[in-house]
């Protein structure tokens, strides 16, 4: 976030922490849909983007963590040794997934969401 912030050169800082008291952790995936029409290619992607010097630049690019601790050492120091991107053990062990609710419940907590997104 902070180096968007500055670009955007606004004068707004911005900072993201972790509570001490936990968060929801959030991860992303690369999946093969099972009627994929080139499955072999899906896995060779997918194999190609987790060898450890591909995915430690591809996170270097995005600013997010990855899970390949072959990577991790790859990675730009200044991301890698970031507790916001990279938490200790002890902050992980806060970290909780969020469950599906129910519909009705769905929605509400979207709208809070927004409500807190837009500042409203």
């Amino acid at each position: 976030l902070e180096p968007e912030a500055a670009h955007a050169n606004n004068g707004v800082k911005l900072a993201y922490s972790i509570p001490k008291e936990g968060a929801p952790v959030w991860f992303e995936n690369m999946v093969l849909l099972k009627d994929a029409p080139h499955p072999q290619q899906g896995y060779d992607f997918i194999n190609y983007m987790l060898r450890p010097q591909v995915i430690a630049k591809s996170s270097d690019y995005v600013g997010y963590p990855n899970g390949n601790k072959d990577a991790t050492a790859l990675i730009n120091p200044q991301l890698r040794d970031n507790p916001a991107v990279y938490p200790s053990k002890e902050v992980m062990a806060t970290l909780y997934p969020l469950e599906t609710l129910p519909l009705k419940l769905e929605r509400v907590r979207t709208r809070l969401w927004s409500k807190v997104k837009s500042g409203t």
